[in-house]
C-alpha cells in the first residue's frame, strides 16, 4: 500500500466528512492531520509539510483555490487533490491550473481519493492551451446555473430569480443530465 512516513492533510469544512475520511486514510497507513478551514490548514503546514493534501473547493473564508496557492508557496513539493460537491469543467480547469494534481467530485471514498493521487498527470507536463477545449454552450449554461445555485445554497427559487427564469424552467434544466 503505502509507507508509514507518508502524510496527508485533509481540509474540509464538513466535520463528518473530514473525520471519516481521516479515519479511512489513516487506516491505509498514512499519518493524517485535519483542518476545518484554510487558515487552520496553513497553521498545520507551517509546523511540517505533508506529502499530500485533500482540500475542499468551497469553504467559508479562504476557498480551496486560494488555499492551494498558499500551500504551494509554503510546500512546493506538496501534491494536492481538490475535492468538491460542485463539480464543473470550469472548476476542474481552475484547480489544475492552480497546481492540483487531480480533481474529485463528492461523494468520493478514500480509495477514489487516493487513486486520484496515483492517476494524476506528470507534474512536469502542463496541459497545452490548444488541448483545452472551450465548453459548449450547453456546458457553459450548466456551469453557470450550478454556480448560481451554489451561491444561493441550493435554493431553487432564489437561483431562478437571479437567473431571471421561471422556477419550473430551472427545475427542468436541473433534471436533465450534465452536458
Amino acid at each position: 500500500m503505502c509507507d508509514v512516513e507518508k502524510s496527508c492533510l485533509i481540509v474540509d469544512d464538513d466535520d463528518v466528512l473530514r473525520n471519516r475520511l481521516g479515519v479511512a486514510i489513516r487506516a491505509r497507513g498514512y499519518h493524517v492531520r485535519t483542518a476545518s478551514n484554510g487558515e487552520e490548514a496553513l497553521a498545520l503546514v507551517a509546523l511540517s509539510c505533508p506529502d499530500m493534501a485533500v482540500i475542499d473547493l468551497k469553504m467559508p473564508g479562504m476557498n480551496g483555490l486560494e488555499l492551494l496557492t498558499e500551500l504551494h508557496k509554503q510546500c512546493a513539493a506538496i501534491r494536492v487533490v481538490v475535492l468538491t460537491g460542485w463539480g464543473s469543467i470550469t472548476n476542474a480547469i481552475a484547480a489544475m491550473r492552480a497546481g492540483a494534481v487531480n480533481y474529485v467530485t463528492k461523494p468520493a471514498d478514500a480509495t477514489e481519493i487516493l487513486a486520484a493521487f496515483e492517476t494524476s498527470p506528470d507534474p512536469e507536463l502542463k496541459p497545452d492551451e490548444a488541448d483545452l477545449q472551450p465548453p459548449s454552450l450547453a456546458e457553459a449554461e450548466w456551469n453557470h446555473i450550478q454556480r448560481v445555485l451554489n451561491d444561493c445554497s441550493g435554493n431553487i427559487s432564489q437561483a431562478a430569480k437571479l437567473l431571471d427564469i421561471p422556477r419550473r424552467t430551472l427545475q427542468r434544466k436541473l433534471k436533465k443530465r450534465t452536458p
